[in-house]
């Protein structure tokens, strides 16, 4: 991995997106599509 670049090579993908973490109570959280309720997520966490 370079800086400032992410490459993701997997073939079960199904896609990619950046989201603001926002808080929820005394949490966070991300919103997600509702197409991918019960499907395996990743979350990066960036610095900015």
């Amino acid at each position: 991995m370079k800086r400032g670049t992410l490459t993701l090579k997997h073939k079960n993908i199904l896609c990619f997106y950046e989201k603001i973490v926002t808080p929820f109570g005394t949490s966070a959280k991300i919103d997600c599509p509702k197409k991918f309720i019960g499907k395996r997520a990743y979350v990066i966490i960036c610095k900015d």
